[in-house]
């Protein structure tokens, strides 16, 4: 049989492929991990989120940054921090901390999770802290706090002009500031420049004014930019790359002290099999055009920085649900209805549309057919049906021809992967979700001291009586 699900994979990609194979089965497996069996073991729905994936990605791009640095002879050094509000979960940070890197912050609460690191042993004073963000009173004095008690490498990046005269009526202690430059945006976005960080012409006369001649109190460390559509090669990020760096080559030659580099975050992760980004390509390319300008001004290299979010943990995760029914509605639309929703679970496919990496976890050898996935909330939008390399989405039939056929007995599963950044977030975890959709279990597999892979439950699916605690049916 030529139309299998195998058959429409094998003409479309290449598999198996990193993270992705199937085991002798015939079930999909996911970083080796098999998915059946811990199905079997957990039920559906299902969130899964492999640790030891964070530690790969997180050397992956060390290593590549080092490559570069070799190729061109660069200078400085580099460091890669990872931006804690894409999960915030313990296990999360502390998993990306085991592998010697630093912390980006975004909000005051973040500053709590960061003392209770200190206290855990998880990090320590000299643990680089870079606080991003627009910041309130309850931010800032936060911040202040820590710089107070001896954190040696906590940098707040400036996000405008008066945040500067908070840290210099709370701090006692010396410290480094950072500037970030307020990026143009894309010409199809609605606005010209970003809300985030100080305008770029502004930035010179700023540092005469209100940096230079207190040394002795703070010193500006670094230059930050972010770009909302990540590190892509084309005109417009490399445009935007060049004017900060342009900009630290001017500051450098006032400001000695300057010498570091944030370029933020934004390295794409797979969400198709048919995904090819050449990440060596951008980053020798990255670390080349900063060499060159800062020979051609005469400067020191700086020193890089980088706040990896999505690329840090976004790999790590799986969702995966059974098909518990399929609807006919019309001559073209066949719907296969999931046991969730994917405006509570995945809400980034609703809310910008975005496409995970979706593959079905069994039933390859049957045939396919183009269905639309549902999920079991009453809002029309809780729908899913394309993929980012296709505006369709197609999976196998729930039932083979073959009436002996075993897999018959069995629902159908599908895997959404690459769901670890941004999603809990979002969604909120634990709490009220649309149609009183229960959050899935969850499940994390770990190392263990001896490399040997464990599972266990973090959260139990969301009960009936906690979500009535919350609404006040409860007391």
């Amino acid at each position: 049989m030529n139309n299998t699900y195998t058959s429409l994979v094998n003409q479309t990609f290449h598999f198996p492929q990193e993270g992705f194979d199937q085991n002798d089965d015939g079930y999909l497996a996911f970083n080796g991990l098999n998915l059946k069996s811990l199905i079997d073991k957990y039920g559906t729905p299902l969130k899964l989120t492999y640790l030891p994936k964070i530690g790969n990605q997180i050397n992956k791009a060390k290593k590549m940054f080092d490559v570069a640095f070799k190729k061109h002879k660069y200078e400085g050094n580099y460091f890669y921090c990872y931006c804690t509000k894409s999960s915030h979960f313990s296990f999360i940070v502390e998993e990306a901390l085991k592998h010697n890197i630093h912390l980006e912050t975004s909000y005051a609460y973040d500053i709590e999770i960061i003392n209770r690191l200190y206290q855990r042993r998880k990090i320590n004073k000299e643990t680089y802290i870079i606080c991003n963000g627009y910041k309130q009173k309850n931010y800032t004095s936060r911040i202040a706090k820590l710089i107070n008690s001896g954190f040696k490498n906590v940098i707040p990046i400036l996000d405008n002009k008066e945040e500067l005269q908070a840290y210099k009526k709370s701090t006692r202690q010396p410290f480094r500031l950072g500037i970030r430059v307020a990026a143009e945006e894309e010409p199809n976005f609605p606005f010209y420049t970003s809300r985030l960080g100080i305008r770029a012409k502004d930035i010179l006369e700023f540092y005469v004014d209100e940096i230079e001649g207190y040394e002795d109190r703070f010193q500006l460390k670094m230059l930050h930019i972010f770009l909302n559509k990540g590190i892509k090669d084309d005109i417009y990020y490399w445009s935007e790359l060049n004017k900060i760096i342009n900009l630290y080559c001017q500051l450098k030659k006032i400001c000695p002290e300057l010498d570091s580099i944030n370029i933020g975050g934004g390295f794409p992760i797979k969400h198709s099999l048919g995904f090819e980004y050449d990440y060596q390509f951008m980053i020798n390319e990255i670390v080349g055009n900063i060499k060159k300008a800062c020979k051609k001004a005469k400067v020191p290299m700086p020193n890089i920085y980088t706040e990896f979010g999505s690329f840090t943990v976004g790999e790590s995760m799986a969702h995966i649900y059974s098909v518990i029914g399929q609807k006919i509605q019309n001559d073209r639309e066949c719907w296969y209805m999931i046991d969730s929703s994917f405006i509570t679970t995945l809400p980034d496919t609703w809310g910008i549309g975005e496409k995970f990496l979706m593959l079905p976890v069994n039933k390859w050898e049957n045939e396919y057919h183009r269905v639309v996935l549902g999920g079991i909330t009453c809002d029309s939008h809780d729908y899913y049906d394309s993929e980012e390399h296709i505006n369709e989405v197609f999976l196998p039939k729930l039932k083979s021809p073959d009436p002996e056929d075993a897999s018959n007995k069995e629902p159908l599963y599908v895997g959404f992967f690459h769901t670890g950044a941004y999603q809990d977030q979002i969604s909120g975890y634990g709490g009220i979700k649309h149609c009183l959709i229960p959050s899935p279990k969850h499940v994390i597999v770990e190392e263990d001291k001896n490399g040997k892979l464990v599972d266990w439950v973090y959260a139990k699916e969301q009960s009936a009586q906690s979500m009535l605690k919350i609404l006040g049916y409860l007391r």
